[in-house]
Order: structure tokens, then C-alpha cells, then sequence
């Protein structure tokens, strides 16, 4: 049986954060790809649909992991914006991630633990400890809000309101 790393997940904020960041910048390319397919070389929209909706998904789940670890890592808010932001920009979060990485922002376990430190105390903290220690119910309520968020969206419709 295999056995957990000492923060008790196998999967640590570092290469959580890195593998959605990597993703990210992946689907920014099949978007590029579409929006060639369709302007350029003239070949219907088919392109844009389907890079666009898997760029949006993993633009909302990326959004939501960079929240996520900012919040573990002790990031600023304006650092977690900042994030977020680099999303928008196509392959931003590959710098961005790799600067992170590079600074020590990424290290660490998940903050299943109070320690002595007065920020434990806080609702936000005491909040992600708890659902750090319930990862299950943590992943589904992640999905499930990814899925709402995307539904909403597509509801809506796209961006400028080419439907």
C-alpha cells in the first residue's frame, strides 16, 4: 500500500497550481488554433466552439486553483488577483508560474493545521483547513461550482455576444 507524502495528499499545491497553469496555456493554443480555422483559413466556426469551450473551462478551474493556493500559500490578494489575471493573456501563466515556482511561493504542504501563527485564526483559514481536511467533499464542491460557473456562461453566451 502505498503511503502519503508528509502533507498527506499526493497531489501538493506546487503541482496542483503548475499542472492547471501548464493546462491553461495548452487550451489557450487550441483557442488560437479555432480562431485561425475560422478567420484565416476559413473553415467554419467548429474551431472556436470546441477550443473555446475547453479554454473557458480550464480558464474558470485555473482561476479557481490559483484562489485555492494563493489562499494555502499565504499570497496576497493582490498577488492572487494578479494570478487570475495572468490567465487573460494568452501563455501568461507560464511566466507567471514559473516566477512563483522560482521565488518559493509554490513550497509547502496544504495547511490542514493551525499552528501558532495569528492568521490560523482567521474565518478564511479556519474555512480552507476545514475543507483541506474533507478533500473529498473539497473536489466535488470545486467541480460542482466549475460546472454552475460554465453553464451560467454558456447561458449567457460568448464573448461579444456572437452566438
Amino acid at each position: 500500500m502505498a503511503t502519503l507524502p508528509p502533507g498527506g495528499s499526493p497531489v501538493s499545491p506546487r503541482l496542483f497550481y503548475r499542472t492547471l497553469a501548464f493546462v491553461e496555456a495548452v487550451t489557450w493554443t487550441l483557442l488560437i488554433l479555432g480562431l485561425l480555422m475560422k478567420y484565416v483559413w476559413d473553415l467554419g466556426d467548429l474551431g472556436v466552439r470546441v477550443g473555446g469551450s475547453i479554454h473557458g473551462f480550464v480558464f474558470l478551474a485555473y482561476a479557481g486553483t490559483a484562489v485555492l493556493v494563493g489562499l494555502n500559500q499565504r499570497w496576497s490578494i493582490r498577488l492572487i488577483a494578479l494570478g487570475v489575471l495572468t490567465a487573460v493573456v494568452p501563455y501568461a501563466t507560464i511566466p507567471f508560474d514559473l516566477w512563483a515556482d522560482r521565488t518559493g511561493r509554490l513550497d509547502g504542504t496544504w495547511r490542514r493545521t493551525a499552528t501558532d501563527d495569528p492568521r490560523d485564526r482567521t474565518w478564511v483559514d479556519r474555512l480552507l483547513r476545514w475543507f483541506l481536511t474533507h478533500p473529498l467533499l473539497l473536489v466535488v464542491l470545486f467541480v460542482v461550482a466549475l460546472v454552475v460557473i460554465f453553464a451560467t456562461l454558456l447561458t449567457i453566451g460568448p464573448p461579444g455576444g456572437d452566438r
